[in-house]
């Protein structure tokens, strides 16, 4: 109870008056102070960061700083988690700076126009500078965090600001329009992201949430992003400003990369292995989008003790190895039957330089009877009709568990091996060359690769996309030419596989790959060309596993929650259930996600819902509406914000509204509507 009341004290200091300097109790929760500041920027806006100390600092003692830069609200939203996540660091002698950018959380200012926009990586670098000049510090910076925080790290180190000295990223990429979530591998994807920042960017500072004119015209008024991301469906400075894939050489630090092979954001990780040139060490297990040491499906495993190995050398400047480090420690995965609810994957983990040494190349020729082997002599072709609501059971993105992937093979193409005589093992980006032909301007190309048992269950092992009008160039798309071959080649996403004996190797081919993909708007016939005059093939990394030394990691440590903190439900993954109407051709999507949050001051109710219609007959006439809301429950009011998004399509327009509203004890207090005709620009 004492704790209790203890936190409940430091939670009321973390929020005094606007500009005002925050005073803390001195005790400290097991052994970890936590304490708010006000970090000036040149412009006269202060940004709020939560400092998690030692509360054994000696007068005198200098340490190093740890950054994590996001704008995900560190008094209500991820309050808890920062103090699970950097407690660890925190014991092994480091200061972690948890600050929310301008605009956001308890943060000053207006709020960003867009992810990692020029103000907030500007202001990033004041933060770094202010850190490393703190009486506490002893002049390094490093970086570190997931998804958001792992990108801006990467960014923020392509930017060279002098005190920062490594980064540590989590599931981020380098590539921002192939690889972020708004456009998947080049092409429109509409999730639950898009919801869910509109409406958290809205919101007011907790826990006060003040509803005054100057705090909505800033927060509530501030245009949705997505709308901004709609205008601009295509590579380029836009996109790659902030894309470290544009020239690596902008990183000269040392890098240390975390990935999960159920992440969307996994090819990021041997991009940078081969590229950059500074020390690098990496871990990629069989995680999703979450931290390897409370990852589920798991194993999960420690981190943070290799992290702080890492700190200590590069920010403390001790001798340890490593500098010897293998460059990858990776999970390779062994076969396993689909199950969305498996809570371990089997596998081994092993290490590896990267590239790996030892891997060869195989090609696997698709053939007329629907095989994979070797080239076929003579010319024939396979014929696929479009059926744009084909994908479901392939996921929301490039990281899902999925089921059994029978239902979107029978809308594709598919072409499976002989049964294998030997486990083959495989590490890389698999890769698809197709000389393809097709009736439309337009089509997207989708390429699985599967693992098919004696039983005949098919276990999604990876996939790629591609838009067959970046086929050429992701700046300058063009139309396909209807009835003329074209040479695709489509990636898939870096992965790590065993197949048994006994088993088949799979490929899948479709044009469709809906809700993850917006569907392109024409009706049309694909035709895959065969044989020894264009050699449409399959590409395979074959590796060795006993020829790699296995690797060990620590067991999770657990961190004592802090107390008057409560989640129930979660937003990811939801649930879901997928409708046809066959009279009409049309398959509707229906996915809804809740959670509530408790705190010692309220309690916080979030529910969201998207819903993804296609018509199978008629593509052109797709949309989705979306719905997300929060309840704030204080003691002595009810604040509610909501938001709808609808979005539909034609062939040459996106027609974009969206709209925001405030209710305080019920009563209306703001509305604000977008609405926008939007052209479609080879999407």
């Amino acid at each position: 109870m004492r704790r209790a009341r203890l936190l409940l004290l430091l939670l009321l200091a973390l929020c005094p008056p606007a500009g005002a300097q925050a005073t803390l109790p001195d005790q400290a929760f097991h052994g970890v102070t936590i304490r708010e500041q006000w970090i000036p920027m040149r412009d006269g806006v202060k940004l709020a960061v939560n400092l998690f100390s030692p509360a054994d600092l000696k007068p005198g003692e200098r340490i190093p700083a740890l950054l994590e830069y996001l704008p995900y609200r560190k008094d209500d939203w991820s309050a808890s988690r920062d103090y699970s996540l950097h407690s660890y660091f925190v014991h092994n002698r480091y200061v972690v700076a948890r600050v929310d950018v301008r605009g956001t959380g308890r943060s000053h200012g207006l709020p960003p126009d867009r992810e990692y926009s020029e103000q907030e990586l500007r202001d990033g670098e004041e933060v770094i500078a202010w850190l490393a000049t703190q009486p506490w510090s002893n002049g390094n910076v490093g970086m570190l965090g997931i998804s958001w925080g792992g990108f801006n790290s990467i960014q923020m180190a392509m930017r060279r600001p002098p005190a920062l000295k490594a980064i540590l990223a989590v599931d981020a990429a380098d590539d921002l329009f192939h690889d972020d979530i708004h456009y998947i591998d080049g092409m429109m994807h509409v999730d639950e992201f898009e919801i869910s920042m509109d409406l958290t960017n809205a919101l007011s500072p907790a826990p006060a949430f003040p509803i005054d004119e100057k705090t909505l015209a800033a927060r509530f008024d501030a245009a949705p992003w997505f709308l901004l991301y709609l205008k601009h469906q295509r590579d380029g400075d836009f996109w790659r400003r902030a894309s470290l894939s544009a020239d690596y050489r902008r990183i000269q630090i040392p890098v240390f990369l975390i990935g999960g092979l159920l992440d969307g954001y996994r090819d990021s990780v041997p991009r940078m292995l081969a590229n950059l040139k500074a020390p690098r060490t990496a871990i990629v297990g069989p995680w999703p989008h979450s931290f390897p040491h409370d990852a589920e499906p798991g194993p999960d495993v420690e981190w943070r003790d290799l992290a702080t190995a890492w700190w200590d050398r590069w920010l403390k400047g001790k001798s340890n190895d490593v500098e010897h480090w293998p460059m990858l420690r990776v999970f390779l995965r062994q076969s396993y039957k689909p199950d969305l609810a498996i809570k371990n994957i089997p596998g081994q983990w092993r290490a590896t330089e990267w590239p790996a040494p030892g891997v060869y190349d195989a090609q696997y020729y698709l053939r007329s009877d629907h095989r994979l082997g070797e080239l076929e002599v003579g010319e024939s072709e396979n014929e696929l009709q479009y059926s744009p609501a084909t994908g479901v059971e392939a996921g929301f993105w490039w990281g899902d568990l999925t089921p059994d992937q029978d239902p979107v093979d029978e809308k594709s193409l598919v072409y499976d091996t002989a049964p294998l005589r030997a486990d083959t093992t495989i590490l890389g980006i698999p890769d698809v060359e197709l000389f393809a032909r097709n009736s439309a301007p337009l089509a997207d190309w989708f390429v699985r690769l599967e693992d098919v048992a004696p039983d005949n269950t098919k276990q999604l092992v990876t996939g790629g996309g591609l838009n067959g009008a970046q086929r050429d160039s992701r700046n300058h798309p063009t139309d396909l030419v209807p009835g003329k071959s074209s040479l695709l080649e489509v990636p898939m996403h870096f992965t790590s596989w065993t197949f048994p004996a006994g088993h088949r190797i799979r490929l899948s081919i479709s044009n469709a790959l809906w809700p993850m993909i917006w569907p392109t708007p024409y009706a049309m016939t694909t035709w895959v060309e065969i044989g020894n005059a264009t050699s449409s093939m399959l590409i395979l990394s074959i590796i060795d596993p006993t020829l790699m030394p296995t690797v060990q990691f620590a067991k999770p440590v657990e961190t004592e929650p802090l107390p008057g903190f409560r989640s129930e439900g979660e937003i990811l993954p939801g649930k879901w259930t997928v409708t046809s109407d066959s009279a009409r051709h049309v398959t509707t999507l229906d996915w809804h996600g809740e959670e509530q949050d408790l705190f010692p001051w309220g309690e916080e109710d979030t529910e969201e819902r998207l819903v993804h219609t296609v018509q199978d007959n008629d593509p052109v006439h797709a949309s989705v509406r979306g719905a997300a809301s929060m309840q704030v429950k204080l003691k002595d009011r009810t604040l509610l914000w909501s938001t709808t998004l609808d979005l539909h399509s034609d062939a040459t327009n996106f027609y974009y509204a969206y709209t925001r509203e405030l209710r305080n004890n019920g009563a209306l207090v703001r509305r604000r509507t977008w609405r926008e005709t939007i052209p479609r620009d080879h999407q």
